[in-house]
């Protein structure tokens, strides 16, 4: 039996069978099994998009050739009589979790919100109603923030292959389509995210792992160096390890956390704004056209920086999409983005940042608690009138000007007209406009789209002092790890960080 790894460029509406022939032209065998490795669009060229995959492909007409080495994650097990507690259920904590109980310990796994299924009836309630609850909307619940996201899978982080493969065969195990395990940029849709988290929870639960509902932690028990217990809102949970996954909105987590002695310190993060477009217009942009057989819906990475100029860039991007109202608490408004698998909405929309350091920007030192009080702060201050999302067009942004033209949109609580300028740091909004200006040149219309809201939720900005595998310093048995750490961001580095906590706990304890 030999094998071989084939180049193979297909038209945008390619099927299986063109697929076939084009492996038999190429490797001039009529039988054989195949496996993608890896599809990408290729747009380079308007006039001649494909797709370009990479096939593994096994015959017994072929001679030789050596299927390369992959990365497996190996999760030792040995039955334990310790209990570990994880707190949060995004993807972090999930795994984590999931990682802890494949490896033996009892493991228990706390969420401040609601499951999935009446978390979505939340969220439904309060479009329709613009009645906020607490806990169960979309930065607090069951899956974490990224439920309600475009679940894009793409990491930059290095030496994760084992913690990645592993992490996409539980999504395909849990309902994921199988091609998030080839696609360049995968992407899972939050209709499919409903379904998955519901799964991953059951295939937790049947492995002998528990998970608690509506249970806010809200301080730790410490002593000798060690988390004794943790107080919540059902009372006092004990366990032997304690893992945080409790993501960068949870403010008061935060701040118990530092009162008890846990170092954290500044960092890098970026705030700024969502712009809204049509779709067919950035298909446009993108293709040369407005709509192309065999893809969803076009998309774009935009970056602009200057010398001594704050760095702007566009960051989660969710062609054929929505945006939507995703304040953590009832006295901010943010907004975030998220589409469905098919990415078929008529609108586009993505944040527009400014990467920020804010001791830099503050001239002076400032501590990990101020940080958070500055940023508390504004996006109070966007919380104008209920949940609706100060808007303007980006070419009233551009000229400082309001002319009240603003576009349709599909932010589900309404817009209120607004000069943003008026509401952003000057050095946020400053930075915003010379990007856009740039951005706009890059890709023909953008200009015309509508910004609005803020945008504050691309990163933590402060970061825990703690060892790689998330052991936070002077404890001995609390971890703390994905996006709250100040270490990961999105789905896959998030979730690789948390099983990376847990691993090291397998070994340690």
């Amino acid at each position: 039996m030999g094998f071989r790894e084939i180049l193979i460029k297909l038209p945008t509406d390619y099927d299986d069978d063109s697929l076939n022939r084009e492996i038999e032209k190429t490797l001039n065998i009529k039988r054989f099994t195949k496996v993608i490795g890896k599809k990408s669009l290729d747009a380079r060229k308007k006039n001649k998009i494909h797709w370009q995959l990479k096939v593994a492909v096994t015959s017994n007409e072929l001679a030789g050739g050596e299927r390369p080495q992959t990365s497996i994650l190996k999760i030792p097990y040995k039955k334990r009589d310790k209990k570990a507690v994880v707190i949060g259920s995004g993807p972090a904590g999930f795994f984590a979790a999931y990682t802890l109980q494949k490896g033996g310990f009892k493991t228990i796994l706390v969420e401040r919100g609601k499951d999935v299924i009446q978390r979505k009836a939340d969220i439904d309630f309060f479009e329709r109603e613009n009645s906020f609850t607490e806990n169960s909307n979309y930065a607090f619940g069951e899956g974490g923030a990224g439920t309600f996201s475009d679940g894009k899978l793409t990491s930059r982080t290095k030496k994760i292959s084992a913690e990645k493969a592993f992490i996409l065969q539980t999504y395909i195990e849990a309902g994921a389509p199988e091609e998030i395990a080839y696609m360049t940029h995968p992407h899972l849709g939050s209709d499919n995210l409903l379904i998955m988290t519901e799964n991953l929870r059951k295939m937790f639960i049947d492995r002998g792992g528990s998970v608690i509902f509506d249970c806010l932690v809200s301080d730790i028990n410490v002593g000798s160096g060690k988390v004794k217990s943790l107080e919540s809102s059902l009372g006092t949970i004990e366990g032997d390890v304690f893992l945080f996954a409790t993501g960068h909105s949870s403010y008061e987590t935060y701040k118990y956390l530092i009162k008890k002695g846990v170092q954290y310190r500044n960092k890098n993060f970026a705030i700024g704004s969502r712009v809204e477009h049509h779709q067919e217009l950035i298909n446009e942009a993108q293709w040369g056209c407005t709509s192309l057989k065999g893809v969803k819906a076009a998309e774009y990475r935009l970056t602009s920086s200057a010398d001594n100029e704050l760095p702007v860039y566009s960051f989660c991007m969710c062609p054929g999409g929505k945006v939507v109202p995703a304040a953590p608490y009832k006295d901010v408004n943010i907004v975030n983005g998220m589409s469905l698998y098919n990415r078929n909405s008529p609108f586009a929309n993505a944040a527009i940042v400014a990467g920020i350091n804010l001791e830099s920007i503050l001239k002076r030192p400032i501590d990990p608690l101020e940080s958070l009080e500055w940023l508390e702060k504004l996006e109070q201050s966007f919380h104008i009138e209920d949940f609706r999302a100060p808007a303007s067009t980006i070419e009233d942004f551009l000229r400082g000007s309001n002319s009240g033209n603003i576009q349709n949109s599909s932010y589900p609580l309404g817009l209120i007209n607004y000069n943003l300028s008026e509401l952003l740091p000057p050095f946020v909004s400053h930075a915003l406009k010379r990007g856009l200006s740039d951005f706009s040149r890059k890709l023909k219309g953008f200009e015309k789209g509508n910004i609005l809201g803020l945008e504050s939720k691309t990163s933590a900005l402060i970061q825990v002092h703690r060892n790689k595998d998330g052991l936070a310093d002077r404890f001995s048995n609390l971890y703390i790890n994905g996006e709250g750490s100040g270490y990961s961001g999105g789905i896959i580095s998030s979730a690789a960080d948390g099983i990376k906590g847990s691993m090291a706990i397998i070994r340690d304890f």
